[in-house]
């Protein structure tokens, strides 16, 4: 039987750091095949991925993955702790053995030490979020400052880091629910939040899409930080639907959203909370930009991130009591692509999956609706028939590569 490994990825696009990843963790655990849980058409950050999901299925299969699911829109587009439980959710029910993640600490230990700590001082820890919230701070700075506060000066695992934290949330996702052995590599070269390209072949996925941008769509200046696979991919994306995506093509329709939404409607919006949506409303009558707009809205305590996925959850339409129902556990086991010894996999397991495996998408209309309006909305910025040939992509089967043929 084949040791599968587990990984979380977004691949924004597919870039030489992710192929490390790869390859460090299939040597760390001596696993025989990679399964990806990835984030469909929006991100983790509340931004539109720069090329759809289809696209990132063939990079992924291309470069080393051999089975790719969707991570769906209630668990993509959301703060660590919920990205985290759908993703490991997903993993363990296509029965992987191992998950591995890239982390600024490197070791697994000090997670699982601190996942130890934190279950025994939880109820000390959560009231000081609350304090350090109700102090003005952010989310992510008030549970640092919160850790930081109930550790004391146990030195345990540094959680300034972006990776560090997101790898506690699949420690503590296992821990709680799930059998799936966790494992870590140590990032290498580039940080997360690095803007800057440079010249190293491992760059940040961040850093790849400013140069794209900054290039006016110039895939030649990224050529050196990205597999030739992903820069293929990325050519023949660009020549079919003419653009590569980020918010500021989705801003006229954001605008429109908030500007003939009531208050009280926006309210509704999930993560909306404390009289957010009146600097919404007021910002989005003015801002001739998306730019503009979130420099507009932005605080001490809301972090850009955050009001990224507010914003997203606008343009989705995606209520409290909707994202609250749907985020609960995963429902279904989404196959966007597989390789021929993925498809051996899962000849072999399907039958052990804990969740339904869809290959056909056009008989789960109504599980994967969200995953569904998530591409559609997706492709709006695209000419009228793009639009069309991504509607009718979603209804297809699934990416099938042969390796050994390079197709």
């Amino acid at each position: 039987m084949m040791k599968s490994l587990g990984i979380v990825v977004e691949y924004n696009p597919f870039h030489n750091g992710h192929a490390y990843h790869i390859q460090e963790s299939l040597k760390a655990t001596g696993a025989d095949l990679v399964i990806a849980v990835m984030s469909g058409n929006f991100l983790q950050r509340g931004e539109p991925a720069l090329v759809n999901k289809w696209a990132r299925t063939k990079m992924a299969l291309k470069a080393g993955v051999d089975i790719v699911f969707e991570l769906p829109f209630p668990f993509a587009a959301q703060q660590a702790d919920i990205f985290a439980r759908g993703a490991i959710g997903i993993l363990e029910a296509a029965r992987c053995n191992f998950v591995c993640f890239g982390s600024e600490e490197g070791q697994i230990e000090p997670f699982l030490q601190v996942q130890s700590f934190m279950s025994q001082c939880q109820t000390e820890y959560n009231s000081s979020v609350k304090e350090f919230s109700k102090a003005g701070y952010s989310y992510p700075k008030a549970s640092s400052l919160a850790f930081k506060k109930v550790a004391q000066d146990t030195e345990l695992l540094d959680l300034s880091k972006p990776n560090n934290i997101l790898g506690l949330q699949y420690v503590q996702a296992i821990k709680d629910s799930y059998s799936i052995q966790p494992c870590t590599i140590q990032r290498i070269m580039a940080d997360y939040h690095s803007t800057e390209l440079g010249t190293h072949p491992i760059a940040s996925a961040t850093s790849i899409r400013k140069r794209l941008f900054e290039e006016s769509l110039s895939i030649d200046s990224v050529k050196n930080q990205v597999p030739s696979s992903t820069v293929k991919e990325l050519l023949h994306y660009l020549n079919q639907y003419e653009a590569f995506h980020n918010w500021e093509l989705y801003w006229p329709l954001l605008q429109y959203k908030i500007i003939s939404s009531s208050s009280s409607e926006l309210a509704g919006i999930y993560e909306v909370e404390e009289g957010l949506q009146n600097r919404f409303k007021g910002a989005a009558e003015s801002a001739a930009s998306f730019k503009e707009f979130m420099e507009s809205v932005k605080t001490k305590r809301y972090t850009w991130t955050r009001l990224q996925r507010v914003s997203l959850n606008i343009l989705m339409n995606r209520s409290k009591d909707q994202m609250a129902a749907e985020s609960r556990e995963p429902a279904y086991l989404r196959l966007l692509g597989a390789t021929d010894k993925g498809r051996q996999y899962l000849h072999q397991q399907k039958k052990k999956f804990d969740l339904p495996l869809i290959t056909k998408p056009s008989s789960y209309k109504e599980k994967l609706e969200t995953d569904i309006l998530a591409s559609m909305i997706h492709a709006l910025p695209l000419n009228p028939a793009n639009q069309t040939l991504i509607r009718k992509r979603e209804f297809q089967p699934p990416v099938f590569l042969d390796h050994e043929k390079g197709s």
